[in-house]
């Protein structure tokens, strides 16, 4: 009987473990692909820029959001490590608030979706201030 309860506790020991580093090495591929993407990005940039060809303003706004999704994504990854394998919420509100703005620079035919993806970006700053005026530490039960 204490055998089994050995590897049942040796079981939950392993288990969380493995995944924890299967996590840990797809992230890091992921933010590899993701800096890839970044540079293409920058890349993408520097030939717009150069070019003589005149290109609509709306389209160069959409391309710096996108390159700033990246960028937050890979700074998301970096905090996950640096802070003990924990992702802070607060930067899945700052690429929320991004990709809203995001479609409304590009999508913004309609003026009802407009107007809709304003009170998202409301709710993710009401949200963001919410979580900056609670406390980080939480009480313990009793």
């Amino acid at each position: 009987m204490e055998e089994k309860l050995k590897r049942i506790r040796n079981v939950k020991k392993v288990v969380p473990q493995f995944f924890q580093i299967v996590l840990n090495m797809s992230l890091t591929i992921l933010a590899l692909v993701l800096s890839i993407m970044l540079f293409v990005e920058i890349i993408d940039f520097l030939q717009m820029v150069l070019s003589t060809e005149k290109r609509d303003y709306k389209y160069f706004l959409a391309n710096i959001l996108v390159f700033f999704m990246y960028f937050e994504f890979i700074t998301m990854i970096v905090k996950y490590f640096k802070e003990d394998y924990h992702f802070p919420l607060r930067y899945f509100m700052y690429i929320g608030i991004t990709a809203m703005i995001r479609l409304i620079i590009v999508e913004h035919d309609s003026a009802l979706d407009t107007l809709l993806f304003s009170l998202v970006i409301l709710v993710l700053i009401i949200g963001y201030y919410i979580i900056n005026i609670t406390p980080r530490e939480r009480p313990l039960k009793k």
